[in-house]
């Protein structure tokens, strides 16, 4: 039995959320059934985070206890072969015995994509939020300023989420725009449920003249919903990554044939 870390990619479109649930297809059952179809062994995968319906992953972390033979590439080869459309396991490696992919987290990271052009796209619905508006990056920009350190983030989480806390460190929030397209990047030690999305709709709320950039200082003093934006859809938003005090995944992705990637003279 040992200890192996996973990086993995998904289509939250596909699913119902990150956890196992009875009746719904969920990251979580997708990733224990290959595992148990390429080893024999029935085992529980943790992750970083607890992604909802919808919700997409570029690199969410996950470790499990795996007793196989499998080196640790030819265990990542068996798992993508069982795994359903929709998710990838990027990279694997085993990994110290108590390595706990949620518990070890410092921090995690997510990204919001928005597309801002007049008429919708004709592709990727299911991967991005639309709006149509102009919106106005320099008050954008005002209030993501005030969401930046240690505050109590309750007006900014569902209420109805059991939490032993609401307060959190909140490190870093960077927007990247284009001319059709708009982006940010938040980080933080933790997030409240909903908290990215109602995030992302605080500030497009600001963005077109609903609220004031003003909203979020008023919004982080009263804890008060009301004083908060919408809660932006759930397929703008991707689980980025997940930050640790020591390396993991480190070196090249070598396959059975060497690294993969276009050969050039």
């Amino acid at each position: 039995m040992r200890n192996v870390r996973i990086l993995v990619s998904y289509d939250g479109s596909q699913f119902f959320g990150w956890q196992r649930q009875d009746g719904f297809v969920s990251v979580q059952e997708v990733l224990e059934e290959a595992v148990t179809a390429a080893t024999g062994t029935t085992v529980n995968v943790h992750g970083a985070g607890r992604t909802d319906t919808g919700v997409h992953a570029l690199g969410m972390v996950a470790h499990l206890h795996v007793d196989t033979r499998l080196t640790d590439d030819r265990l990542r080869h068996a798992l993508n072969a069982h795994v359903s459309p929709g998710v990838v396991v990027r990279r694997l490696e085993t990994c110290r015995d108590d390595f706990h992919a949620r518990f070890d987290a410092l921090s995690k990271r997510y990204l919001y994509v928005i597309a801002t052009s007049r008429f919708e796209p004709p592709f990727g619905r299911a991967h991005r939020h639309w709006v149509s508006y102009p919106l106005d990056l320099d008050r954008m920009r005002r209030a993501a300023a005030d969401l930046v350190g240690t505050h109590d983030f309750r007006a900014f989480g569902n209420t109805g989420s059991p939490r032993k806390t609401t307060v959190r460190t909140l490190t870093g929030l960077r927007f990247v725009a284009r001319s059709d397209r708009l982006a940010f990047v938040v980080q933080a030690n933790g997030f409240l449920y909903n908290m990215v999305r109602t995030i992302a709709g605080t500030l497009l709320d600001v963005g077109r003249g609903k609220l004031p950039p003003e909203c979020v200082r008023r919004a982080l003093a009263s804890g008060d919903r009301d004083d908060a934006g919408h809660t932006a859809p759930a397929r703008g938003l991707y689980f980025l990554s997940a930050q640790y005090d020591e390396p993991l995944f480190a070196g090249p992705d070598e396959g059975p044939h060497g690294q993969a990637g276009v050969f050039r003279l």
